[in-house]
C-alpha cells in the first residue's frame, strides 16, 4: 500500500461540509482484497480491538486495504479523545488506486492518525508488532497541544451557536471571529477593544490598588519593597499577617499569603524575587478567596476557590495521599481537563514546613493538610460555583472596578468570609484585577453548575442580532467568472461598500490590487475576508482550490455558476468528465446560507441539476426566456433574468424591471453574448443582495470593458484601422462563444493568435483550432511560456492537426514565443482587418500590444 497526496481540505469541500483529510491510495491486487488474506481481520483486532466493524451487518463485500486506512484513522482520532465521523473510501479511474477521505477536528491530529492508521494496516498485514496504548498516547498529547484552551474554545463554541464563522490566527488563542470590516478579534479571553494601557494597569497591582481605593472599591493597605529587610519593615508597618506577591504576575506564580514571621517572609520573598524584582507586601485580609468574572458592564460568573490540599486518613503519607488525588481522571497536566494534578514541588513541601510536617508524614484522619497558600486552578486548587449567591452589591464593586482598570474581561479576586454580604461590613476586598482571566472554573467548576461564560462574551463582542458576517458572493463556472466577478463588485461598490474581490488576475480591496496572479483560490479569499476595510466580498472560486483546500468559508450569501459546458482541465485530480466537475462546481451552491440565493445558467443542463442543492432560492438567467427551464421558474412566480426586445429583463411574478442593452457598454448593445449572459448572473447576485436597481442601472452603464478594467476580457484596441480583440479565452467553450461574438462585428480579414494550455486533454487542444478554422482566414500559432508538462513543441502539434480540415483557414504560421506571435500577426494588419489575439501571460501580452500601438501612434 502507497499513500500518496494528502491533503488537509480546511473547508466545505466536495466530500463534506467539513474538515477533512484526503489522501490517495494505491494497492496491490491482494490488497484490493485484503479481507479474503486469511486471518488479516483478527490481526488487526487484536492490534486495535476497538476499531469498527469493516462493513455493515448482512454484507459480504470485498474489502480493500485502503478502506481498513479510513476506518482505523477515524477510530483511532475517537479512541484518543479527539472525534470525527465522516469517512469515504472512493475508487478512481485507475485500477487499484483510492482516494481516502475522512474527518478531523485537529488537522495535525488527523495527519498524524493517517500515519499511525497505516502502521496499524502494515502491522496486521505483516503481523508485526503494532503499540496502540503509545498510539493513542501520541495522539492524545498532540491533541492537547494544538487543540483550543478551554477558555478560549468556550468562546469559539459560543460563536458557532451564533452562526458566527471563527478562524485561529495563530497557532495559540488569537482568534478572528466574523469577516471583513465587522470582524472581532480575541487572544486567549482578552478581547481587541481591550487596550494595552488598561493590560498594563492591570499588571501593575500597586497601581491597580490605587485606582480601585480612588473609586471607593475596598482594597488590602500595602506598599511596594526591594529587599527583604524593607519588606520586613512593610509588615510591621502593615501588621502581621501579610501578603507577599510579585508586582506584576498572574496564576498566582511567587505569590504567599498569610506569612505571620520573619523567617516566612523571607522564604516568600525569595519565591517572589523569582518571577519579578518589583514585590509587593499588603496586609493579608482572612476569608474565603473569590474569583468574579466581569464581562462588559455585567458580572456573569463566581467561584469560592480552594488552595490545593489532601485530607489525612491515619496510613497514608503526605506524597500517597497527593498521588492518590492526581489519579483522579479529571485532573491534568495541562489546561484541558476540568482540575488540574497538585503540583508537589518545593513550594508544597515548604507549606507543609510552616505546618511542622514533610512529605512521609501520616496525619490523623479528617486533617485538612494545605499544599499552597493561593488558591490558582493551574497549581492544582479547586473550585465552586457561587454565582447565584453574589451580594449585589459585591456585583456593582466588580464591574466597578474592572471598569476602573478598562478590562472588557476582567477577573475580580475578592476575599471575604461571605459572598453574600457587602465587603465594607466584613472586612473584604478586592486584592487583584486580573486581564484575560482564566474561565475554566466556571466553566467546569469542582463543585455546582457551570456558566456560559463564553456566550456572555460573545454577547457582549456582537450583541444579541450581530453574526460577523459582511454579504458574500462566490462565483464559479467554466468561463466568464473573472468578468462576472468584477462586474457584481462593481455593482457593490455603487451601492456604498468597500469591496474585496479575488480573481484569477489578483486580489482587489477598493479597487486596488494588493497581490497578483491567479488568486481564485481559498488562500487568496481568506485574505479578503480578513481585511477589516471589507464591506462585501465576491470571491471568483475555482475548481483547483476546492480540490486542493476546499472552500475558504462555511457558507456565503450568494453562489453563481456561470456555465459547466463541455468543462475544462478534465482529466486532472480524477476530474474525468463534466458530470464530475459538475459535481465539484456545485459545492458552492450546497453552502448557501439558509435563505441565500443560487444565480443558475438555464440553459446549461449540469447546471440546472444544481437547483435541487440549494438551502436557499434559485434565480435563473438566459437569454432566451422562453427556454423550457425558465417559463416554468417564470411560471412559478419566481425570480429569472433574461433579454427581451433589446433589454435586459428581471422578473418575478408582476414584478419586472428593465435595462436597455444599449446602456450596458460590455455587451456592445447586446451584440457579445457570453458578456450578456455574464451581465446577467451579475445583476442577478446583485438583486439576490437587494441593491436598488437604480444603483444597477447606473453601475452597468459606468463598466467599461478595458484593459485597465477587465484585463485579458474582450478587451478592444483600434491599430491602423484594424480591430484588435485580446481575451484569454483558453478552452472550446470560450473559444466558440469568441467566434460569436466576433461573427457579429465587421472584419475584412480575420485572423488570429492562438497557443494552448499543456495540461488540457488532447481533444480540447485539437478542438480550439478546429472552431477557429472555421472563422478565421489567417492563424497564428504560437509555443506557450509554459508547457505545463508536455514536451517541446507537442502543444502547437495539437493546435495544428486540428487546422488540418479547416473549411476557411488559408494561412498557418508557427512562432516561438508569444509577443513575435503578436508582433508577427500585426504585421499583416490592414485597415478593416480582425485580429482575435489568445493571449497567455495576461498583463505582459496586454502592456506590449499597448506599447505596440502607442509606437505606431508617435
Amino acid at each position: 500500500m502507497e499513500v500518496s497526496r494528502i491533503r488537509a481540505l480546511r473547508g466545505p469541500n466536495l466530500w463534506t461540509q467539513h474538515t477533512a483529510i484526503e489522501a490517495v491510495v494505491t494497492c496491490t491486487a491482494q490488497e484490493c482484497a485484503i479481507t479474503a488474506e486469511t486471518g488479516f481481520e483478527v490481526r488487526l483486532r487484536t492490534r486495535f480491538p476497538a476499531i469498527s466493524p469493516l462493513q455493515p451487518a448482512g454484507h459480504d463485500d470485498k474489502i480493500t486495504l485502503a478502506h481498513v486506512l479510513g476506518v482505523a484513522a477515524i477510530d483511532l482520532q475517537s479512541q484518543a479523545g479527539s472525534p470525527a465521523t465522516f469517512r469515504r473510501t472512493a475508487p478512481t479511474v485507475d485500477q487499484g488506486v483510492y482516494q481516502v477521505v475522512f474527518g478531523y477536528s485537529e488537522e495535525a491530529v488527523g495527519r498524524l492518525a493517517l500515519e499511525l492508521a497505516e502502521a496499524l494496516c502494515l502491522a496486521a498485514q505483516n503481523d508485526t508488532e503494532f503499540d496502540l496504548d503509545k498510539a493513542l498516547e501520541q495522539l492524545r498529547n498532540l491533541d492537547e497541544d494544538v487543540r483550543l484552551g478551554p477558555s478560549t474554545g468556550s468562546i469559539a463554541d459560543a460563536a458557532l451557536a451564533h452562526n458566527i464563522p471563527y478562524r485561529r490566527m495563530t497557532e495559540g488563542s488569537m482568534i478572528m471571529f466574523g469577516w471583513g470590516s465587522k470582524q472581532r478579534r480575541i487572544q486567549a479571553a482578552e478581547m481587541d477593544s481591550t487596550s494595552a494601557i488598561a493590560e498594563a494597569i492591570a499588571q501593575d497591582k500597586q497601581l491597580t490598588k490605587k485606582l480601585l481605593a480612588a473609586a471607593g472599591v475596598p482594597v488590602p493597605m500595602g506598599r511596594e519593597v526591594d529587599t527583604p529587610e524593607d519588606a520586613w519593615a512593610a509588615a510591621c508597618e502593615i501588621g502581621l499577617p501579610v501578603v507577599l506577591k510579585p508586582k506584576a504576575g498572574n496564576q498566582g506564580k511567587g505569590v504567599t499569603v498569610n506569612i505571620t514571621s520573619r523567617e516566612q517572609l523571607d522564604t516568600a520573598y525569595a519565591a517572589a524575587a523569582h518571577f519579578s524584582d518589583d514585590i509587593l507586601v499588603e496586609r493579608f485580609m482572612p476569608g474565603h478567596d473569590f474569583r468574579l468574572l466581569v464581562v462588559g458592564d455585567k458580572l456573569v460568573a463566581a467561584a469560592r476557590r480552594a488552595a490545593p490540599h489532601v485530607v489525612g486518613d491515619g496510613v497514608h503519607t503526605v506524597r500517597e495521599l497527593v498521588d492518590e488525588v492526581n489519579s483522579d481522571p479529571r485532573r491534568g497536566t495541562g489546561h484541558s481537563t476540568s482540575l488540574t494534578q497538585i503540583r508537589f514541588d518545593d513550594i508544597a513541601l515548604a507549606c507543609l514546613a510552616t505546618q511542622g510536617l514533610t512529605a512521609e508524614s501520616i496525619t490523623p484522619f479528617g486533617q485538612r493538610i494545605p499544599l499552597r497558600h493561593n488558591a490558582n486552578l493551574s497549581t492544582g486548587g479547586s473550585a465552586t460555583d457561587v454565582t447565584d449567591d453574589v451580594h449585589p452589591a459585591i456585583a456593582e464593586r466588580a464591574v466597578a472596578a474592572a471598569q476602573m482598570v478598562g478590562l472588557d474581561i476582567c477577573g475580580v479576586d475578592v476575599v471575604c468570609d461571605s459572598i453574600a454580604h457587602p465587603l465594607e461590613g466584613q472586612g473584604g476586598g478586592v486584592v487583584e484585577v486580573n486581564a484575560a482571566p482564566g474561565l475554566r472554573m466556571h466553566l467546569s467548576p469542582s463543585y455546582g453548575k457551570g456558566r456560559p461564560v463564553g456566550e456572555a462574551i460573545i454577547s457582549s463582542m456582537f450583541g444579541d442580532t450581530e453574526n460577523g458576517r459582511i454579504p458574500l458572493v462566490a462565483v464559479t463556472g467554466t468561463n466568464g467568472k473573472t468578468t462576472t466577478v468584477r462586474v457584481i463588485a462593481h455593482l457593490l461598490t455603487h451601492s456604498g461598500l468597500r469591496v474585496g474581490m479575488t480573481s484569477t488576475d489578483g486580489v482587489y480591496i477598493e479597487g486596488q490590487r494588493i497581490d497578483t496572479g491567479d488568486c481564485s483560490g481559498p488562500k487568496s479569499a481568506r485574505s479578503v475576508l480578513q481585511h477589516p476595510d471589507v464591506d462585501a466580498a465576491v470571491l471568483e472560486t475555482a475548481r483547483g482550490g476546492m480540490l486542493r483546500e476546499g472552500l475558504a468559508f462555511d457558507r456565503c450569501d450568494v453562489a453563481v455558476v456561470t456555465n459547466i459546458g463541455s468543462g475544462d482541465h478534465l482529466g486532472l485530480n480524477y476530474i474525468t468528465s463534466v458530470n464530475d466537475l459538475a459535481v465539484l462546481k456545485r459545492v458552492i451552491v450546497q453552502n448557501i446560507k439558509d435563505g441565500g440565493v443560487a444565480v443558475l445558467n438555464a440553459t446549461d443542463p449540469n447546471v440546472v441539476t444544481m437547483a435541487p442543492h440549494c438551502r436557499g432560492t434559485v434565480t435563473y438567467f438566459a437569454l432566451d426566456r422562453y427556454h423550457p427551464v425558465m417559463t416554468t421558474h417564470l411560471a412559478l412566480g419566481r425570480r429569472a433574468v433574461f433579454v427581451e426586445d433589446g433589454h435586459l429583463v428581471a422578473a418575478e411574478g408582476s414584478s419586472v424591471h428593465r435595462i436597455a442593452l444599449a446602456q450596458i457598454p460590455i455587451t456592445r448593445g447586446g451584440t457579445i453574448g457570453f458578456q450578456v449572459e455574464n451581465v446577467m448572473a451579475s445583476v442577478g447576485a446583485a438583486w439576490a443582495l437587494g441593491i436598488d436597481w437604480g444603483t444597477i442601472q447606473n453601475g452597468l452603464a459606468s463598466f467599461e470593458n478595458d484593459a485597465n478594467n477587465a484585463q485579458g476580457r474582450f478587451n478592444l484596441f483600434n491599430y491602423r484601422g484594424a480591430t484588435l480583440i485580446a481575451d484569454y479565452g483558453h478552452n472550446p467553450d470560450a473559444i466558440a462563444a469568441l467566434v460569436q461574438a466576433v461573427d457579429n462585428m465587421p472584419g475584412k480579414r480575420r485572423s488570429v493568435v492562438i497557443s494552448g494550455a499543456g495540461d488540457r486533454r488532447d481533444e480540447d487542444i485539437r478542438q480550439q483550432t478546429e472552431i477557429l478554422g472555421a472563422a478565421f482566414d489567417e492563424v497564428v500559432l504560437y509555443q506557450d511560456q509554459c508547457q505545463r508538462g508536455r514536451a517541446d513543441g507537442e502543444v502547437v502539434a495539437l493546435l495544428r492537426a486540428g487546422l488540418s480540415n479547416a473549411s476557411r483557414t488559408k494561412v498557418t504560421k508557427e512562432i516561438q514565443g508569444e509577443f513575435l506571435a503578436i508582433d508577427t500577426a500585426l504585421a499583416s494588419l490592414s485597415e478593416g482587418d480582425l485580429c482575435l489575439i489568445l493571449v497567455d501571460q495576461v498583463e505582459e501580452a496586454l502592456a506590449h500590444i499597448a506599447s505596440r500601438i502607442a509606437q505606431d501612434a508617435g
